[in-house]
């Protein structure tokens, strides 16, 4: 049996210009909210995406988790990294975190991460999680796929990287939008070892109609 994982751990999570904002922000909302350290990087068009869909034009706690701007120690807890300073803490294999997400993953960051390029912050802290075996979930948000795309996540599964893509599951019933966010951010928080008390759990307590003779 594994030792519980301690009650407050490092993360770092990377946001590129796929559609999908809001798996990010409740996934960053969640984690400080817990009391976890979060180091954020934000390529140029993840900013844009951000912009776009939750109209965040500042990168600050104010605008990215506005409900914890009174809750003590949590700006202390957000570290916000410049996409261009690839010689930021989180580009260090010295630098010791539990785990990194991407999400959302555009094709081209996927194509850079996959191939080792390592020309922003986002893509050279993922390749760092990959070569010192942390996890690292990337959570692909395009379709439909083209074979490029497939022989990306083919390189990055073999190297050690969960594909997550943002699928929701139908069969819990959904009523809002809300709870399908929730699904695919509760899945990426499982594979990161985060307790959480999100409605993404299967269950066989429903009461299925009797099969046809």
């Amino acid at each position: 049996m594994q030792p519980p994982a301690p009650a407050h751990r490092k993360f770092v999570l990377g946001i590129s210009g796929a559609s999908g904002a809001a798996y990010s922000l409740r996934f960053l909302h969640l984690l400080l909210e817990q009391g976890h350290e979060l180091h954020l990087v934000v390529s140029d068009y993840g900013r844009r995406l951000l912009f776009d869909e939750a109209d965040i034009k500042n990168l600050k706690l104010e605008e990215l988790a506005p409900s914890l701007v009174q809750v003590e120690g949590t700006r202390e807890r957000l570290f916000i990294h410049p996409d261009k300073d690839v010689g930021a803490v989180i580009a260090s294999g010295s630098f010791l975190h539990d785990g990194m997400a991407v999400l959302p993953c555009s094709s081209a960051s996927l194509g850079q991460i996959a191939n080792g390029s390592g020309s922003n912050l986002l893509c050279r802290a993922a390749m760092v999680t990959l070569k010192e075996r942390r996890p690292l979930i990337v959570c692909h948000r395009e379709m439909p796929l083209s074979l490029i795309d497939i022989e990306n996540m083919r390189r990055l599964s073999l190297a050690g990287a969960v594909l997550c893509s943002p699928n929701p599951g139908f069969y819990l019933g959904p009523k809002t939008i809300s709870d399908i966010i929730d699904f695919t951010v509760g899945k990426v928080l499982d594979l990161l070892s985060v307790p959480h008390q999100l409605n993404t759990r299967w269950t066989t307590d429903k009461t299925h109609p009797p099969r046809p003779e």
